[in-house]
């Protein structure tokens, strides 16, 4: 089988690349078209994260394991897109580069049969062009009605042994 996905940068201008690509490739392979496609030497560090119809962030899917101990991390070599990337959902979030941030929104468009005679992957269209440095991302937090100054005028209502150690 063959996706068809759409790539979209996170900004304001609209810059996305639209790829078919076999099901059965690995989430790396895929990693480095989107790379390609969008002009990345594809040298920095990546990772995709699953997410919701909303684009809320889940399940890390890492280039390379960076963990600190026994956590288990889905790597992309040994996670394939057809294993993450369904019609039940068809969204992940990518990000590139982890000093810059670069990140973007994949989605998957279509799942057809593969052509004789077409080499896979393949950008089926371009738009835009990548600016010189990566939009601004503005953070914000969910809950912003905690008070740390007020915490730390009621030091002695927190719940902890301050001689925990």
């Amino acid at each position: 089988m063959i996706y068809k996905i759409r790539i979209i940068l996170d900004a304001n201008e609209d810059i996305f690349r639209d790829i078919e690509i076999e099901a059965h490739n690995s989430m790396e392979e895929f990693h480095n078209t989107i790379a390609q496609s969008f002009g990345f030497l594809g040298t920095e560090m990546a990772s995709f994260y699953t997410c919701d119809e909303d684009w809320k962030q889940d399940e890390e899917i890492a280039l390379f394991d960076m963990s600190e101990g026994g956590d288990d991390v889905r790597l992309m070599n040994e996670t394939f897109l057809e294993d993450v990337l369904t019609e039940k959902t068809p969204k992940l979030i990518y990000v590139y580069d982890f000093l810059n941030m670069w990140t973007f929104f994949v989605e998957l468009a279509d799942i057809t049969e593969k052509e004789s005679g077409r080499a896979y992957p393949n950008v089926l269209f371009s738009f835009g062009e990548l600016p010189e440095s990566p939009p601004e991302k503005k953070f914000e937090a969910e809950n912003t009605a905690f008070d740390f100054d007020d915490t730390f005028e009621n030091y002695d209502d927190l719940d902890f042994d301050e001689n925990w150690n």
